[in-house]
């Protein structure tokens, strides 16, 4: 019984894990984990462990897609593929949500560059000249390290678009 149980938290644990590494695209931490609610199956306002381990077994059970009960690079390399492309996919859904100034439903050069860029360069010409120099620009790369943790232009964990 400790046996079985010991190998149910493992794969719990790796599923959870292949789960909680694929979850990470920039919406919170909390993206695709289940609240209390959804968790007590039984409704009796309390969580078992069965009941806490029911979403990583689901989602291993998912990846699993010969049913051999383990996972294969390729079974965890589809499953990434997978859940990359939908993540892309809502956010280019969102993306044009936001920028989509005219309603056509596409997005013209026009409608990007009146969103982040020309606020980003008026941030970098410290001057206002209307140009950005060698010392401006190294002044942007560390106040934008220091926002984002050491990480300047296009690094890092939070450059996601």
């Amino acid at each position: 019984m400790k046996t079985q149980l010991l190998m149910a938290g493992i794969v719990a644990g790796l599923a959870l894990n292949f789960g909680a590494a694929q979850a990470q695209d920039g919406s919170g931490p909390d993206r695709d984990r289940p609240g209390f609610t959804e968790l007590d199956l039984n409704g009796d306002g309390q969580l078992s462990a069965e009941e806490l381990r029911a979403p990583a077994e689901a989602r291993f059970a998912e990846a699993d897609t010969n049913g051999d009960g383990a996972l294969s690079v390729e079974e965890m390399q589809a499953r990434a593929t997978e859940r990359m492309a939908q993540r892309i996919a809502e956010r280019a859904e969102r993306t044009l949500e936001r920028r989509d100034a005219n309603g056509d439903g596409l997005l013209q050069l026009t409608e990007l560059e009146d969103g982040r860029g020309g606020r980003i360069f008026e941030r970098m010409d410290a001057d206002d000249d209307g140009m950005i120099s060698a010392a401006e620009f190294d002044d942007a790369r560390e106040a934008m390290k220091d926002r984002r943790g050491g990480f300047g232009f296009g690094h890092g964990p939070r450059d996601r678009g």
